[in-house]
Order: C-alpha cells, then sequence, then structure tokens
C-alpha cells in the first residue's frame, strides 16, 4: 500500500480512508497480515476521485460520479466547469485583495506628502475611444483601461495614425452610477465618421497635478491626496482626474511614472466625450 500511496502522491491515512467509505478498494487483501495490496490500473480511478475532491466536490459527490461510469469526455467537462468556476474565485478574490490593499495604503499614507502643483494644461486634440466600468474601485475599473488602451494603439496602427503626445485616460460619470472610461492620445488629424474612433479636442483647463511613481493598483492615495489639497486650497475639483502616462514601460510596474490632472471646477465645466 505504501508504494501506491507514493506512486499515486496520496497518503496511506487517505488510502485507508477511501477504502473504509467504498472508494477504492484494495485490489486484494492478505488474510493473514491485513496489509492492502493495490493494482497500477486503479491509478485511472485514483487519478479521478482526487482531482475530483481537489476541485471542490465532496467524497459522497465524487462517489456518485465515478460509480456512475462517466466517460472520460464527460470527466474532462466536469472538470473544467468546475476550473472555470475556480478560476473566477480566484480572479475575485485577487480583487477584493487589491481593493484592502489600496485602502491600506490610503491610510498608511495619510501622513505623506506628494508635491501637487496648480497647472493650465493647454487645448490638445485626441483619438479615443471608450468603454464602461461598473464602479470606481480600482478592481472594476483596472479591467477596462488596460485592454482599452491596447485597443486604441491598434485602431491607430490600422488607420496609419502616428500619436503626437502621450497616452491617458479620463473619465465620466454615467447616469447609472457606472463609469465612462476614455483612453485617449494626442493626433494631429481631423474628425471622420469612416475611422474606428472618435477625433475630440480636450480644452485647455487649470489643474491640480501631482506624479505618481508605480503601479496604477497604488494611486488611490495620491488621488485622495489631491482632493485634501483642493479643498485645503480654497478649490473645488470636478472629481474627474485625468491620467497622463508620463512612461508605461512593459517591465516592472514600480518603474511606471503618471501625472495625474484633477481639473479645477471654475476652469471647465467638464472633459469632452
Amino acid at each position: 500500500m505504501g508504494d501506491f500511496a507514493r506512486a499515486g502522491r496520496v497518503s496511506v491515512r487517505m488510502l485507508r480512508h477511501y477504502d473504509s467509505i467504498g472508494l477504492l478498494r484494495p485490489a486484494k487483501v492478505d488474510g493473514s497480515s491485513g496489509y492492502r495490496y493495490y493494482d497500477v490500473a486503479q491509478f485511472n480511478r485514483l487519478n479521478r476521485l482526487v482531482a475530483l475532491k481537489d476541485l471542490g466536490f465532496t467524497l459522497q459527490d465524487v462517489a456518485v460520479m465515478i460509480d456512475d461510469d462517466a466517460d472520460t469526455a464527460r470527466l474532462r467537462e466536469m472538470l473544467s466547469s468546475r476550473r472555470a468556476d475556480l478560476r473566477s474565485r480566484i480572479e475575485a478574490d485577487r480583487a477584493a485583495l487589491a481593493s484592502v490593499q489600496a485602502r491600506l495604503r490610503a491610510i498608511e499614507s495619510e501622513t505623506v506628502m506628494s508635491d501637487i502643483t496648480v497647472v493650465t494644461v493647454p487645448s490638445i486634440r485626441v483619438a479615443q475611444l471608450s468603454a464602461v466600468a461598473d464602479s470606481w474601485e480600482p478592481a472594476s475599473i483596472a479591467p477596462v483601461v488596460q485592454p482599452l488602451c491596447g485597443r486604441l494603439g491598434e485602431v491607430l496602427r490600422a488607420a496609419g495614425v502616428t500619436p503626437t503626445g502621450e497616452l491617458l485616460v479620463h473619465y465620466a460619470p454615467t447616469d447609472d452610477e457606472r463609469v465612462q472610461v476614455f483612453a485617449a492620445i494626442p493626433v494631429a488629424v481631423d474628425p471622420n465618421s469612416n475611422d474606428d474612433f472618435d477625433v475630440v479636442d480636450l480644452p485647455a483647463v487649470t489643474v491640480a497635478s501631482a506624479v505618481h511613481h508605480g503601479s496604477m493598483d497604488d494611486v488611490l492615495p495620491l488621488y485622495q491626496e489631491i482632493d485634501r489639497w483642493i479643498s485645503d486650497n480654497g478649490h473645488s475639483s470636478l472629481s474627474l482626474g485625468r491620467e497622463v502616462y508620463r512612461y508605461y514601460g512593459a517591465g516592472d510596474p514600480s518603474s511606471w511614472v503618471t501625472e495625474i490632472q484633477v481639473p479645477l471646477s471654475a476652469s471647465v465645466e467638464a472633459w469632452p466625450t
């Protein structure tokens, strides 16, 4: 039994348990010593029951599924479905962890002072695409921003348009409390209804500006610090910042450099959408 347990990557204790509940009986049992012997052909059943158990099925469910003579194709289908469920759960847990970490960093950064300045950003013409995120939470924003920026690059290359400046993202609230996300980049072209992107002119605007270093997963504390600075200095804002990606290489996110610009409400009614 010990050799079979080692080869099957399970414990002897588990083999005994599977035997006791009828899930995996030994091929034979020595009548005098009680030693259990297993056959290599039983690896097929062992692999199936361990896989099903590890994917969250109860041993009672496993017994039914195995004893129901499910063929390989059906087992593969069930396991694939379960795997998809687990992956979805893992992604949800990762998003929840990222949200908790962002809030923790915001709390830890409450006494950190950044260099915030008021600057006037000139009018720029941009090509842009938009999509909708479910909420303002970072876990909702990031999965929309990243593919949207990639898509913008693709349609511009297909149209033969060369950007004239740095990629930026700006936002607008929707009537149903979701978020309209805009990926934009400066261009020197006229609007064309045949293009797969929009061309708009972002007006000159006065903003409170600060530079963020590192992953955008960590940007929440800086946004909140800018909002506090705006309030403390007698200004008000539109709460619609934009992010200008000064350096966004494919390497370590800790090297990324992003300018956060929050428009002061006295200077502009809204970013054009």
